[in-house]
């Protein structure tokens, strides 16, 4: 969940005969969204407000309220190699889920629990040996380095190609856009230096399936205090830090969104106050480690002064990936597309990830909201979501960061 990247694309990124440079280590199994979507269609797929709508399938039902889920392909979709889409020929491999082909338009997945977003599961594109797909574009070229892709060349059914080239840091990225390697560079964090060139176009997008927030470990002695986290919250000036306000786990483009939940908005007087009141033991030893990456060290040095003005020492530590164990951690956090949070949330995946945190409640909406078929009793049960966990404040929710495309004028 550390720091991945889904890019925004402006149209004329598709252009044709273009080197684009982007950062990030890739796969064949791992290829960022866009590219994926280029090459290859899923039996869904969802829209920009996490709905799902039918792409291979044309319906898909569920006889038994979630465990097994039936799709029912289109009619005369093909290969990019001119044969026939069948339902076997469909490669989507799950653990714990049976995949059965009743006939040549129908494939089954039989789950061993209820899940209502599994239509937004199988939105992956699905592809056949090389990256063969369904889509407009096709892998004309994959070069790699040890196991990493370090170029992909895409084409068109009129010839036209486009290339990919991946970088390991932003800063290597930059250094071939600057060195004519590239022909424009997406995904950016930092425009410098490029924002002081004449003859660069930048073009910031705002990246809302992400969100820049501060995790607290609420397992730590200091920050187990609801009141501290909410007081660290309250003291940070979020309309400083750069792209746009966030304010909760779910992005808000969602159709689970709530945009009632509290917001804690800049009040350094109100964080003081809260600070104060704290029981003597905490407020002896209040200082907080923030760790984060070296690409977000200028958000967290703003925060610092932040904590430091409402009367809390603040250090920094900087990490090149996700620590094993942290008070307070920085951090850019990918938000999956269906509400459904288990995953992160759920306090029996607490030590498999980011999150530092269980409660019982949470616990509860999440299995409620995966089993939950209709849409808006599901939303009800994440509105709740929303609300009782930003007012627990494990995160304090800062924004939605903005990336930046660069390109020659």
């Amino acid at each position: 969940m550390f720091l991945v990247m889904k890019f925004v694309l402006p149209n004329f990124l598709a252009k044709p005969s273009d080197k684009i440079g982007l950062t990030g280590r890739y796969n064949t199994t791992n290829l960022p969204d866009f590219i994926l979507q280029m090459v290859g269609d899923g039996l869904t797929k969802i829209d920009a407000s996490g709905n799902v709508e039918p792409d291979l399938a044309a319906s898909w039902e569920t006889p038994d309220n979630g465990k097994t889920w039936v799709f029912r392909l289109k009619k005369g979709t093909k290969w990019q190699d001119g044969k026939e889409v069948t339902s076997s020929s469909l490669v989507y491999q799950f653990s714990d889920v049976v995949n059965s082909y009743p006939d040549s338009e129908t494939i089954v997945f039989k789950l061993q629990n209820a899940y209502s977003a599994f239509p937004s599961v199988v939105s992956k594109p699905a592809f056949r040996k090389g990256l063969l797909g369904t889509g407009k574009w096709k892998v004309k070229k994959l070069n790699l380095v040890g196991s990493y892709i370090d170029q992909i060349t895409l084409e068109e059914p009129a010839g036209e190609t486009v290339i990919y080239k991946f970088y390991p840091t932003e800063e290597r990225t930059k250094l071939a856009f600057k060195l004519g390697q590239v022909d424009r560079i997406i995904g950016v964090l930092d425009p410098k230096p490029f924002d002081e060139w004449d003859r660069v176009q930048k073009e910031a997008n705002i990246e809302a399936g992400e969100f820049v927030g501060i995790f607290f470990n609420t397992n730590d002695k200091l920050l187990s205090e609801k009141n501290l986290r909410q007081a660290l919250s309250y003291a940070i000036d979020k309309d400083k830090l750069g792209g746009k306000r966030a304010i909760g786990p779910i992005s808000e483009n969602s159709w689970a969104f709530n945009p009632q939940v509290k917001p804690y908005s800049y009040d350094t007087e109100k964080a003081k106050e809260m600070i104060s009141n704290l029981p003597k033991e905490i407020k002896s030893e209040l200082a907080i480690n923030l760790t984060t990456s070296p690409v977000l060290m200028g958000v967290a040095e703003k925060i610092s002064k932040n904590w430091e003005d409402a009367g809390v020492k603040t250090n920094i530590q900087v990490t090149p990936g996700v620590p094993a164990d942290y008070q307070a951690f920085l951090v850019i956090f990918d938000m999956p597309q269906d509400p459904d949070q288990y995953s992160i949330w759920h306090s029996t995946q607490s030590d498999s990830g980011v999150v530092k945190y269980q409660n019982p409640r949470i616990d509860k909406l999440l299995e409620d909201g995966r089993t939950q078929l209709n849409i808006e009793d599901r939303k009800r049960i994440y509105l709740d979501f929303q609300r009782f966990l930003v007012e627990d404040s494990p995160v304090a929710f800062l924004y939605y960061p903005a990336t930046y495309t660069i390109s020659r004028k």
